[in-house]
């Protein structure tokens, strides 16, 4: 799998992006998960705020650094925060996020990699207790959380996440978990892992990156999905592929699914946006949702308040 990237591919052409089929256990579990007279809840968004090169297109040419949270929470619903990947963040700054942002936006925290890519997920240390106390601060703004774990954490180390769902709060801040090693994508182990994260009330990422179909699955272990999509700076096969994950998101709604986080990767951010309006536009068709879809300020005047 070395050759294999998740990152933007110089060369696209003939990779095979067939969506694998659901599982007989993921249909079995949102139907009995269903709430069938709640609508679902879609989030869909990008990975980062602090782009300076959507001045003048997302956000108005003359806007402040210190207001792109409050211009991106205005576009868009969700936010993959990645910046807790590299710290614990303080309390200050969690509050900050939340006096910025909208009431209905959700900012998904990624596990810091302190815990994330420590061998026993830093089960002898505190920073887990030290993370979900400050990241809870995010209160009704808080999404999911989801804890990467490294390429050489295969199954052989589930009694370590076993131990680490043990500690981690998932009722209060709800978690995904997601694998890159390729021995976890054969059915013998995600069926584990499916079993196990549900045990604990703790989802499955799905991951679809050009580089490595691998790592395509369609395991959910609660009726929750996230699913982190990787493009290639707007290729035609960015497009079809996001017109499947809506058809397939449509039949898990109608067969339970409560919720979907959806976020939009492209290389170096920089048109993320423009793959979330096709997909807002679209989802809003296909499903009967009410998603914003973001505007460019030369379209659409923004305003802070």
């Amino acid at each position: 799998m070395c050759n294999m990237k998740f990152g933007k591919l110089d060369k696209i052409d003939g990779i095979d992006f067939t969506m694998p089929p659901t599982p007989k256990t993921t249909e079995a579990l949102l139907k009995n998960s269903a709430q069938k007279k709640s609508a679902p809840i879609i989030l869909s968004g990008c990975t980062g705020w602090s782009m300076k090169e959507w001045l003048g297109s997302f956000y108005p040419k003359n806007a402040k650094a210190q207001d792109f949270l409050r211009f991106y929470s205005r576009q868009f619903n969700t936010i993959e925060l990645n910046s807790t990947y590299y710290r614990i963040p303080d309390k200050k700054s969690v509050d900050k996020w939340v006096e910025q942002t909208l009431p209905g936006f959700k900012f998904a925290p990624k596990i810091p990699q302190i815990i994330s890519q420590s061998e026993d997920l830093s089960l002898r240390e505190s920073y887990i207790e030290s993370f979900t106390e400050v990241i809870a601060a995010l209160d009704d703004r808080l999404g999911i959380s989801f804890l990467q774990l490294p390429p050489n954490f295969g199954p052989k180390n589930i009694r370590i996440l076993e131990q680490f769902l043990k500690r981690f709060p998932c009722k209060d801040i709800p978690l995904s978990v997601e694998v890159r090693n390729e021995n976890w994508f054969v059915e013998k182990d995600m069926l584990i892992l499916q079993n196990l994260l549900a045990a604990y009330g703790a989802g499955i990422v799905l991951s679809d990156v050009a580089g490595r179909r691998d790592v395509l699955h369609m395991y959910l272990s609660n009726n929750t999905a996230m699913i982190r999509f990787v493009g290639n700076e707007l290729h035609e096969s960015d497009f079809s592929r996001l017109d499947a994950w809506m058809l397939r998101l449509k039949e898990w709604v109608e067969m339970g699914l409560s919720e979907v986080y959806f976020f939009h990767h492209q290389d170096n951010n920089l048109l993320a946006p423009e793959m979330t309006i096709y997909f807002n536009q679209k989802l809003n068709h296909v499903l009967g949702t009410n998603l914003t879809v973001p505007v460019k300020h030369s379209d659409v005047q923004l305003s802070l308040f």
